[in-house]
């Protein structure tokens, strides 16, 4: 049944992705509120009420469940007690299971080879000796990620056959973690699939990213990819959305070979980064799609009407007290200035991102990096 306006959301995390997502619900006339460790969270001038509390915190989530209609999340560290105490009170979309499988990296990837999906070689790392191992096997170059937690480069590190492997495992807090071959790639893309409680499912075209030290710097979207890439991508996400009885939306991280393989890299089941741009190119951005998912909505088209490009404002454009000159960025035409909210700007910290049209992607992230560059 679908859940009507002015029903309350509750959404699990108060960052950027939930501020963008309750603006998005504001729009269709929800009621919003969240729960973040921080009261003083990028959606709190957003929403009706914050519920300061950490993701761990089951009472605090039924506290925040018992006043809404439906909860989602905006990040996916969510421990499995909050997310049980909360549906108690009011359905989790994404569901535990979906969180079950993303919150663990190497369990990920062994549900990912178990539905047949292209994945790269990989190892299981518990100690010094297995690093060691592993980098025997798979190496020299290799990504070396904690299972659990991290994102944006955190809790992983990238080494190679001159690397201190007693140091580099000692850096991620001598945790489980996954070894990944250093693969040759020709480009990273990611998907995003829609899927509603009723089970209607949407696809948007591939975007086509690139990272610097391990964050997002800019996408593009669409991205210009062969068709039968864009084919194979857009199936295998729709594949694993049903594949986990997805309620929400899901970005599925991949990579495209030299060789032309493409491998899935990594799930995301919220607002992705690399989506930022829909809210240009699309009809429906990927936050009215995430409010209509989850409330049983129909889904809203997903057809690029033109292309855009975003480009991440990270902190430390901020360094020494500077401030940005957004009005100089701003004189580019088709550009808009997306900030979100947050205090304390520091080096690696996404503080917002700019984004472009064009009539082509390459003319779209042209603006979004001149923008940029003025800033």
């Amino acid at each position: 049944m679908a859940i009507l306006p002015p029903a309350t959301i509750g959404i699990l995390g108060g960052g950027q992705l939930g501020r963008m997502t309750a603006l998005a619900a504001r729009s269709l006339g929800y009621g919003i509120q969240v729960l973040d460790p921080d009261p003083n969270c990028s959606a709190r001038p957003i929403v009706d009420r914050v519920v300061a509390a950490q993701f761990d915190d089951a009472h605090a989530a039924a506290v925040l469940a018992r006043e809404c209609d439906v909860i989602t999340i905006e990040i996916e560290q969510i421990a499995p007690s909050a997310l049980h105490a909360a549906s108690e009170y009011a359905p989790v979309r994404p569901g535990a299971n979906v969180l079950h499988v993303v919150q663990d990296r190497g369990r990920q990837k062994e549900w990912l080879a178990a539905q047949g999906m292209p994945i790269g070689p990989y190892a299981f790392v518990d100690s010094v000796a297995d690093l060691q191992r592993a980098a025997r096997t798979l190496g020299p170059s290799l990504f070396v990620k904690a299972c659990h937690g991290g994102y944006d480069g955190r809790s992983q590190i990238r080494l190679d056959a001159t690397s201190h492997l007693d140091a580099a495992f000692a850096s991620l807090g001598s945790r489980q973690a996954v070894a990944e071959q250093g693969l040759s790639l020709a480009l990273e893309l990611s998907v995003l699939v829609a899927r509603r409680v009723s089970g209607e499912t949407i696809v948007y075209p591939p975007a086509v990213n690139h990272h610097e030290q391990q964050i997002l710097a800019w996408s593009v979207l669409p991205g210009e990819l062969p068709p039968d890439v864009v084919r194979k991508a857009k199936q295998m996400a729709l594949d694993i959305a049903h594949a986990l009885e997805l309620e929400g939306i899901l970005a599925v991280e991949m990579f495209l070979l030299q060789n032309g393989h493409l491998l899935v890299n990594e799930l995301a089941p919220r607002p992705h980064n690399s989506f930022h741009a829909t809210e240009l190119a699309c009809p429906t951005s990927q936050f009215e799609q995430l409010v209509r998912a989850v409330c049983d909505l129909p889904l809203g088209s997903v057809e690029p009407t033109r292309s855009a490009a975003i480009v991440n404002l990270i902190g430390d454009l901020w360094a020494d007290g500077r401030v940005p000159d957004f009005a100089s960025a701003l004189k580019v035409p088709g550009t808009r200035l997306f900030l979100y909210g947050k205090t304390g700007a520091r080096a690696g910290r996404k503080m917002g991102h700019l984004a472009a049209i064009g009539t082509s992607a390459g003319e779209a992230l042209e603006s979004a990096r001149l923008a940029a560059a003025r800033l």
